[in-house]
C-alpha cells in the first residue's frame, strides 16, 4: 500500500483495519521525503498496524489550519499529529491531544532536554519529539582566529573587518516575522531574561533588560555591527549574504552549512566555522529550538498504536538516522556519539543541550505578533525601547489573566 496521501483528509471509515494516519507538513512529508521513509520502515516492522502519511502543506500555517479543521470538528481522520514545537499549549488547551505522561520514561534520558520541554505543557508531557533545530553562529575562520563569545567581541571584530575587508558584520533574521521574534529571544535569553517562569504561571519579563536588548539591536544596526539589510532579512537572505561573502558573521539554522560546503565558488567555502551564539556575559549564548514533535489525537480510535508509533519514532536509531541523513537534526542523544568525526554535529550536540523552546503557550501566535508590533518597531527607531518593553510586559500579563 502507498504511504502517501493527498492533502484532503480521507474519511475514517475508509482507513484500512489497524491503520493509523500520520498528519504532518513540511517538505519531508512530500514524495521522496524522510517522513515517507520513516513510514515505510514502520510498515515493514508492523505490517498489521501500518501508518499512512497524510502530507499536509509545507508551510507551518497551512499544516496547522488543515489539522485544526479536522480537530475542531472532532474528526478521527488523523491519529498522529506532527506539531510545530510552538503549538503544544494551544492543542492541549483545545483538548485536541492526549497526555503522553505514561510513556515519559521511554523518552527521558535518550531524548534531548530542549525538545522534551517543547513537548510539555503544565508540567505534563503531551508529545514525543521527532526532530529538532537550533540557532547557531556562522563565522569566517579566515577573518577571525576564533568565534566571538560575546556580542561586544563580535561587534569589535565586525568593525575591524569592515575597515579592512569592506564587508558587512553580522547578518541574522531581523525582518518583521517570527524570525525576528526568535532572534530577539535568543539575545534576551542570553542576557538572563525570560517571558514566563518554568510552569508559565507567572510573567517574569524584565522591562529593563528587554529595553537594553532592544536598544542593543537598534544601536548595532546604526553603527554597522549588524548588516544594513538585517531588518529585512529572513533565513534565505541571511544565507545568501554570508555565502556570497558579504557578511563575516551569521545567525541561522544548521541547514546552510551543507550548502556553503557544496558551493566551490563561495568565498565562505572551506573557511566557515560554527559555534554557539554569543552572549552578553561570555557564557555560551542560548539558541532557540525549532523542529517537529508528534502528538496523538484525542479523537483517534487507535490511540494505543499511535502512542507506540510516536515513541518509536523518537527513540529508534534507524528513524533518527534517516532524519540526520536528510539534514534534519535528530533528538536521540546517543546518536550524536556516531558523529565523532563531524565537528559540526559535535558542536550542535553541545548547543542543543542548552537550547530553549519558545513558550508553548496557547496564545503564542498573538504573543509573537505583539512582539513584532512593539519590539520590532522599537529596534527600528519607530518607538521607544522602554515603551515597547512596558507594553510587552502588560500584554504578557494579560495572557495569564485572560
Amino acid at each position: 500500500m502507498s504511504v502517501v496521501a493527498g492533502c484532503t483528509p480521507a474519511p475514517a471509515d475508509n482507513a484500512e483495519e489497524g491503520e493509523i494516519v500520520w498528519a504532518i507538513g513540511g517538505p519531508r512529508s512530500q514524495p521522496g521525503g524522510a517522513h515517507l521513509s520513516i513510514a515505510e520502515l514502520w510498515n515493514e516492522e508492523n505490517p498489521d498496524t501500518p501508518v499512512r502519511v497524510e502530507a499536509l502543506p509545507e508551510a507551518a500555517d497551512g499544516a496547522r489550519e488543515q489539522q485544526a479543521l479536522v480537530l475542531q470538528a472532532g474528526g478521527s481522520e488523523f491519529d498522529v499529529l506532527g506539531l510545530d514545537v510552538i503549538w503544544t499549549g494551544e492543542y492541549v488547551e483545545n483538548d485536541w491531544i492526549v497526555s503522553l505522561e505514561d510513556v515519559r520514561a521511554d523518552l527521558e534520558g535518550v531524548t534531548l532536554p530542549g525538545p522534551m520541554e517543547s513537548s510539555s505543557w503544565g508540567g505534563e508531557l503531551w508529545a514525543a519529539p521527532l526532530n529538532t533545530n537550533a540557532g547557531i553562529l556562522y563565522y569566517r575562520t579566515d577573518l577571525v582566529d576564533e568565534a566571538p563569545r560575546t556580542w561586544t567581541e563580535l561587534c569589535a571584530a565586525a568593525e575591524s573587518i569592515a575597515a579592512e575587508e569592506g564587508m558587512d558584520g553580522f547578518i541574522g533574521q531581523g525582518a518583521r516575522y517570527e524570525g525576528f521574534v526568535v532572534n530577539w529571544l535568543e539575545l534576551f535569553w542570553s542576557a538572563g531574561g525570560d517571558l514566563y517562569n518554568s510552569d508559565q504561571s507567572e510573567v517574569v519579563f524584565d522591562v529593563d533588560l528587554a529595553t537594553e536588548v532592544t536598544e542593543f539591536i537598534a544601536e548595532s544596526v546604526d553603527d554597522g555591527c549588524f548588516a544594513p539589510g538585517y531588518n529585512t532579512a529572513m533565513e534565505e537572505e541571511s544565507r545568501i549574504a554570508f555565502q556570497s561573502g558579504d557578511a563575516a558573521f551569521m545567525r541561522n539554522w544548521p541547514g546552510p552549512y551543507a550548502l556553503i560546503a557544496d558551493d566551490s565558488e563561495s568565498p565562505a567555502n572551506g573557511v566557515t566555522g560554527v559555534a554557539p551564539l554569543p552572549s552578553f556575559t561570555g557564557e555560551p549564548g542560548v539558541s532557540a529550538i525549532g523542529g517537529f514533535n508528534n502528538a496523538v489525537s484525542a479523537f483517534s480510535e487507535r490511540q494505543d498504536i499511535a502512542k507506540d508509533f510516536v515513541v518509536w519514532a523518537a527513540t529508534s536509531v534507524e528513524v533518527q538516522t534517516i532524519l540526520a541523513e536528510d539534514a534534519v537534526l535528530p533528538v536521540h542523544v546517543p546518536l550524536y556519539d556516531e558523529f565523532a568525526d563531524d565537528p559540526v554535529m559535535q558542536q550542535l550536540g553541545e548547543i542543543l543541550q542548552d537550547a530553549k523552546p519558545r513558550p508553548a503557550a496557547p496564545q503564542w501566535a498573538e504573543i509573537s505578533l505583539e512582539m513584532q508590533r512593539t519590539l520590532f518597531e522599537a529596534a527600528n527607531g519607530q518607538m521607544s525601547a522602554r515603551d515597547a518593553a512596558e507594553q510587552m510586559r502588560t500584554f504578557l500579563e494579560g495572557t495569564l489573566n485572560g
